[in-house]
């Protein structure tokens, strides 16, 4: 991170993975514009980045990304770093910190659809797999976006795999908006 001036901290490498193929589908050498991304191996850890990296550490700007369950564990730490105020979730959005609603996978299945997510599922040779967890008891007849986010999150690396996928199918017209706007954010904000 030596020409590092921003760093964008991220819950894990999936979300590391949505974040770096976007930036290249938009054209963004995120290297050359002088942007890291950290995967903090959990949200929990956002407090020890922060004060790391931050206002009391090596004084980087800070950007991130989140799931809506960790907005608090965010804000907190936020908040006693002296990055700012953040009561509520556009003040969150003002810091250049964004909301996963209520997961980037939950995000990217609603932006593609369940069945363009499928035809993802089907081109990496795992629909097999998908239609054996739907037949399971636990998930047989649930709505099928919820079993898609399951089937992410079942297999070994498969986050990570699909993160990247799932972002390379969309139509950049309907990018979900955390990641639109961390984007937006990271590009039209000065980076010094």
């Amino acid at each position: 991170m030596i020409d590092t001036r921003t760093v964008v901290l991220v819950e894990g490498a999936s979300d590391k993975s949505a974040i770096e193929t976007l930036a290249g589908r938009r054209g963004l050498d995120l290297g050359a514009e002088g942007i890291s991304l950290v995967a903090m191996g959990g949200a929990t850890n956002i407090g020890a980045f922060v004060g790391r990296l931050g206002p009391a550490g090596r004084r980087l700007r800070l950007a991130g990304l989140c799931d809506a369950r960790e907005e608090g564990d965010y804000r907190r730490a936020i908040e006693r770093a002296g990055l700012g105020s953040a009561p509520s979730r556009a003040d969150l959005e003002t810091l250049g910190f964004f909301v996963c609603v209520a997961d980037l996978e939950d995000e990217l299945i609603r932006a593609l659809g369940t069945d363009a997510v499928e035809r993802v599922v089907d081109s990496e040779g795992d629909l097999g797999s998908f239609r054996t967890l739907q037949m399971q008891p636990a998930w047989r007849g649930r709505d099928p976006h919820d079993q898609l986010r399951r089937f992410m999150g079942a297999g070994s690396g498969r986050k990570i795999r699909y993160s990247g996928l799932l972002v390379e199918a969309l139509d950049l017209d309907r990018v979900p908006r955390p990641l639109d706007l961390l984007l937006d954010h990271l590009v039209s904000s000065p980076a010094g």
